[in-house]
């Protein structure tokens, strides 16, 4: 099965997504919701809040698990709080790539810029290209996207509500994640933004880590560095 074919499985599923902005450099927290199941997406600063509010807000929705997009502080700070509220038994994934770079790069985000951030426990499951998560009646899709840090992930879903790409740090509109922090590379950012306009549909809803959302066609029309990476893939 090709990479392209591997995220056309077929449109599953409702999801319900409410984002949290939340930490010092203002992380969007994403809750995906499904037939009364949610997985959360790159928990950035007070775990315990989010998980709190979250619970209170959605009484009846049990959280199935945590996923970081990448290993950078501002994503994974909360971590460790949710997992004190929501237990251990609702597990914390991230790529198998940035399961060993975290560790450093929180100490480095500290040096950096003086936040403290919680390190998170050890993940119960890594991730790599073509990994599936599920929830509800939605599968969230994983293929690697690095250059913002060694591990990171898109993770994608195809559902009847819309298709959606959890980019983290990858995409921003008109641009990308920073590839001047301690693991970043210019060269595999722009190769991962040409497989993100390869594989995804023109039509994909992309929740970015800070700020606002856009869609992949509107970045391969208007983002210079997503038309390089297209390069790639003519």
């Amino acid at each position: 099965m090709s990479e392209l074919e591997s995220l056309n499985l077929g449109k599953r599923g409702e999801l319900d997504i409410s984002c949290v902005v939340n930490g010092p450099i203002q992380t969007n927290t994403y809750f995906a919701c499904s037939a009364g199941e949610a997985v959360v997406i790159d928990p950035a600063w007070d775990g315990e809040k989010l998980a709190r509010d979250f619970a209170e807000a959605h009484p009846d929705v049990r959280v199935r698990a945590i996923v970081c997009t990448h290993g950078h502080a501002d994503h994974v700070g909360g971590v460790a709080g949710m997992r004190r509220v929501l237990g251990g038994s609702v597990p914390f994934l991230i790529s198998k790539r940035d399961a060993a770079f975290f560790p450093g790069a929180i100490a480095g985000m500290k040096r950096m810029w003086g936040f403290e951030f919680e390190m998170p426990p050890a993940p119960d499951r890594l991730l790599s290209e073509g990994d599936t998560v599920e929830f509800g009646d939605v599968v969230l899709q994983v293929f690697e996207t690095p250059g913002h840090t060694p591990g990171g992930i898109v993770l994608f879903c195809a559902a009847k509500t819309g298709d959606i790409a959890f980019v983290g740090d990858s995409l921003f509109p008109g641009a990308h994640g920073r590839t001047d922090l301690e693991g970043g590379d210019e060269a595999e950012m722009i190769r991962s933004l040409g497989k993100m306009a390869h594989l995804l549909p023109d039509d994909t809803l992309c929740l970015i880590g800070h700020n606002e959302t856009t869609t992949i066609g509107r970045e391969k029309e208007a983002n210079p560095f997503m038309q390089r990476g297209m390069r790639h893939f003519a």
